[in-house]
């Protein structure tokens, strides 16, 4: 590794590194995304709502060291399962196949989410890069539910197993 590319790495003395972010700082990086958002304050909590590939999502704050601060933060997007049943072996196949972003079923719902942590001291790019890693994981969710036919994940596994059985 060159100097150069150590230093590029490293944040630069003038650039701050935050240890919890704001509501505002979120949106902000959101946006820098490519998506617009909507903040809409409820309880006295700032709760964010955005899109992305036509599809809606929320900000689901975590821990707050002080009032309107936050040192993590979920990216939510609930859908709803038409006919309430999920192909059987898609959120193990999922979970198989990529990284990043998980997704749960709770009942008529399938929820993909990915955690956002900031404690212990990040730069302000990498809330922008989250923000767009999120947005991609939205997309290659939409296609692998697309293109999910739980045939295929069964002999995956399957050719997986006669794999290792020969080995």
């Amino acid at each position: 590794m060159t100097d150069n590319a150590t230093t590029s790495a490293v944040p630069q003395a003038d650039s701050p590194i935050l240890t919890a972010v704001s509501p505002e700082q979120v949106a902000e990086a959101i946006r820098n995304a490519g998506c617009a958002v909507s903040a809409v304050e409820q309880d006295g909590v700032v709760r964010l709502h955005s899109a992305s590939h036509g599809v809606g999502f929320q900000v689901l704050w975590g821990n707050g060291p002080a009032a309107g601060r936050f040192a993590d933060f979920t990216l939510s997007c609930p859908l709803r399962v038409q006919g309430g049943q999920l192909p059987d072996g898609l959120l193990a196949e999922w979970h198989r196949s990529k990284r990043f972003a998980r997704v749960a079923q709770h009942g008529d719902f399938v929820v993909l989410e990915m955690d956002v942590v900031v404690a212990g001291g990040v730069a302000p790019a990498y809330l922008t890069v989250a923000a767009q890693l999120w947005t991609q994981m939205m997309g290659q969710f939409f296609l692998f539910l697309r293109n999910f036919k739980p045939e295929a994940a069964s002999g995956g596994q399957a050719s997986e197993a006669a794999q290792a059985a020969s080995a």
